[in-house]
């Protein structure tokens, strides 16, 4: 497929975008595309500019050259006209209203969907008990669908580790988005959760979603994704199938580095610089420094 083709079919086209923070090059000439129904994991060590890209991506940053085209349109810097159009994410730290329900919480990401102004709000009028009574009821439908249904009227802070990440993707899927952007959705999980992670990432995809993935475990981003996109330095190292990304070399040096150089081996001929002594044996103690010399 031509670099046009995609372009024509993406849901998500990135054109070129740099962002610099003074003289620091986050994330320099970066192109991208995620066609609908596609799951695409970004990758890339630590420092790589993952996060700084999906923060030009939903609006957090106004990146400094390029342009984001979601759905035919290009995308304002604004997050909340970026969810209104269809991108919705999680962050890297979870960030949930603690002392809110389950319920509540997803609710919340509800609400950009409802169309009630302030003073309906206020005396609670027919439209705005109506779009409350649907709200709840998509909530619930959402916290069924990622696995939360026994923990609606639950705390958010007393939920578990993994427990709180489903529930941000459940407030993030109550947006009614197109794409779904997960900044290290598994990060802190044992085996067990990190597989219904998995699981709930194909069920989203499933549903008609596309999603894009930051991740550090690599057996999970191989495992889930039809493309993979390697940062390096804020800049695009490789794109490709999870088969040609993980056999790259470039990919391996990039996280594992280059062992140093090897010391050259020693000399077999000339003078023997011990003059054909045997050197000491080591007695136990050290050496007197220049100070026990002289005490």
């Amino acid at each position: 497929m031509t670099q046009a083709e995609a372009d024509t079919q993406a849901l998500l086209t990135v054109e070129n975008v740099t962002m610099r923070f003074g003289g620091l090059v986050a994330v320099d000439s970066v192109n991208f595309h995620v066609n609908p129904g596609e799951i695409v994991g970004l990758i890339g060590p630590n420092g790589a500019g993952k996060t700084t890209f999906f923060n030009c991506l939903t609006g957090l940053y106004l990146p400094t050259t390029g342009r984001v085209v979601f759905d035919g349109a290009v995308l304002p810097p604004k997050p909340r006209k970026v969810v209104k159009a269809g991108m919705a994410r999680t962050f890297q730290n979870i960030r949930l209203f603690g002392n809110m329900t389950a319920l509540e919480n997803v609710m919340v990401g509800r609400y950009c969907r409802t169309s009630s102004g302030a003073f309906t709000s206020i005396i609670r009028g027919p439209k705005f008990r109506r779009e409350e009574r649907e709200t709840r009821a998509r909530a619930q439908e959402l916290l069924d669908f990622v696995g939360l249904s026994t923990v609606t009227d639950h705390l958010a802070r007393n939920l578990s580790y993994g427990d709180q990440r489903r529930l941000e993707i459940a407030r993030a899927l109550a947006t009614e988005p197109k794409l779904v952007l997960l900044d290290e959705p598994t990060a802190g999980m044992n085996p067990q959760e990190t597989r219904q992670a998995e699981q709930l990432i194909f069920k989203i995809r499933d549903s008609g979603l596309a999603v894009v993935v930051i991740e550090h475990d690599m057996r999970f981003i191989f495992n889930l994704c039809d493309r993979v996109l390697c940062l390096v330095q804020g800049k695009a190292l490789i794109e490709g199938t999870p088969a040609e990304v993980q056999s790259d070399p470039r990919v391996i040096e990039a996280y594992i580095g280059t062992g140093p150089a090897e010391e050259p081996a020693a000399a077999t001929t000339g003078p023997d610089p011990t003059g054909g002594r045997t050197a000491p044996e080591p007695t136990g103690r050290p050496a007197p420094d220049e100070g026990d010399r002289h005490a």
